[in-house]
C-alpha cells in the first residue's frame, strides 16, 4: 500500500484539478456546441435542429458590424503593438541610464485591469472633460476629439487604450530578445564598419522570428476575447457600432435572452483562437521533435 501510494501521490494531487478543468472548461465547452445546435432562447432547449443558429448568426448585421470591428481592432493592435513594443525595446537596448524607470513606466499599464484602463480612457476622451475641454480652454475653440462618441472613430479609440496597456509587455518580450542576442555577432558586426541600424534589422531582429510569433499570438488572442475594455470605455456604442464578438456574445446571453445566438458566437470565437493558436502549437512541438 505504501509503494502505491508513493508510486501515485502525484497522479493523487493532480486528479482534482484535472476533473475540475475535465467539468468546467471542457465540459461547457461541449455544452455550449450542444445548445448552439438547437433552438435554445430564454432558456436552453436540446433537441438538434442543425445549423439554424449559425445561420442567424452569420445572416445578422449587427455581427457583421461585430467581425468587421473585430479585424480593424486586431489588425491596427497587433501591427502598432509590436511596432511600438520593439522600438521601446531598442530604445532601452541602448544601456541608457534611466531604463529602469522607464521599464517600470512603460509596464505598469499591463498592471492595470482592462476596466481600469477603459475608465481611465473614457475620461481622457470625453469631450467635455479630457483632452478636447482642456485643449478648448487653452483658446483653440475649434479643437475636437470626440472619438469616443463618434460611431466612425470609436473603434479607434479603443484601439488607442488597448496598445497603451500592451505596448510594454511586448518591449518586455523584445526587450529579452534583444538581451539573448550573442554579444559576440554585434561586436563582430561593428568591427566590420556595419551602422547600428543595420545591426538590428539584417542580424538582431530577424534572429527574433519566434518572440514576434509569441507576441502575435497573445495579442491576437487579447483582441478576439477583448470585451471589458470595449464595456468600460464605450459600453459597444454609439448604438452598436464598437460591438466586437465577445460584446455580441455578452449581450446576446444576458440582454437579449437568446441563449443560442449567444453559443454560436461563442463557438465561432473559439474556432478562430484555435485556428490560430493549434498552428503555434504545432510549430512549437514539431520544433522541440526535431
Amino acid at each position: 500500500m505504501a509503494a502505491w501510494l508513493e508510486r501515485n501521490v502525484p497522479r493523487i494531487l493532480l486528479a482534482p484539478s484535472f476533473l475540475a478543468v475535465l467539468v468546467f472548461v471542457y465540459g461547457f465547452i461541449a455544452w455550449t456546441a450542444w445548445v448552439s445546435m438547437t433552438r435554445s432562447r430564454l432558456l436552453p432547449k436540446y433537441e438538434i435542429e442543425g445549423f439554424i443558429q449559425y445561420e442567424r448568426l452569420f445572416a445578422a448585421p449587427r455581427w457583421d458590424t461585430a467581425m468587421n470591428n473585430l479585424f480593424i481592432f486586431g489588425a491596427l493592435f497587433i501591427v502598432v503593438s509590436m511596432l511600438l513594443g520593439l522600438l521601446l525595446a531598442i530604445l532601452l537596448d541602448q544601456k541608457i541610464r534611466t531604463e529602469g524607470a522607464l521599464r517600470t513606466i512603460y509596464l505598469y499599464p499591463m498592471a492595470l485591469s482592462m476596466i481600469v484602463t477603459g475608465t481611465a480612457w473614457k475620461w481622457i476622451m470625453n469631450p467635455g472633460l479630457g483632452i478636447e475641454a482642456m485643449v478648448r480652454g487653452w483658446g483653440f475653440d475649434e479643437f475636437a476629439f470626440d472619438w469616443v462618441i463618434d460611431p466612425d472613430m470609436a473603434i479607434y479609440a479603443i484601439v488607442v487604450a488597448a496598445v497603451w496597456q500592451a505596448s510594454g509587455f511586448v518591449m518586455a518580450l523584445f526587450l529579452a530578445g534583444l538581451r539573448s542576442v550573442d554579444e559576440e555577432i554585434i561586436r563582430a558586426a561593428r568591427v566590420d564598419g556595419i551602422p547600428t541600424w543595420s545591426i538590428y534589422s539584417a542580424i538582431i531582429i530577424p534572429s527574433m522570428a519566434p518572440i514576434f510569433l509569441s507576441a502575435f499570438i497573445v495579442l491576437a488572442h487579447l483582441a478576439i476575447k477583448s470585451f471589458d475594455l470595449v464595456i468600460a470605455l464605450t459600453g459597444g456604442g454609439p448604438g452598436y457600432a464598437t460591438d466586437l464578438p465577445a460584446t455580441y456574445m455578452y449581450a446576446m446571453a444576458f440582454s437579449r435572452g437568446d441563449i443560442g445566438q449567444a453559443a454560436s458566437s461563442a463557438m465561432v470565437m473559439m474556432t478562430v483562437v484555435f485556428a490560430i493558436v493549434v498552428p503555434y502549437l504545432y510549430s512549437e512541438l514539431r520544433a522541440k521533435r526535431g
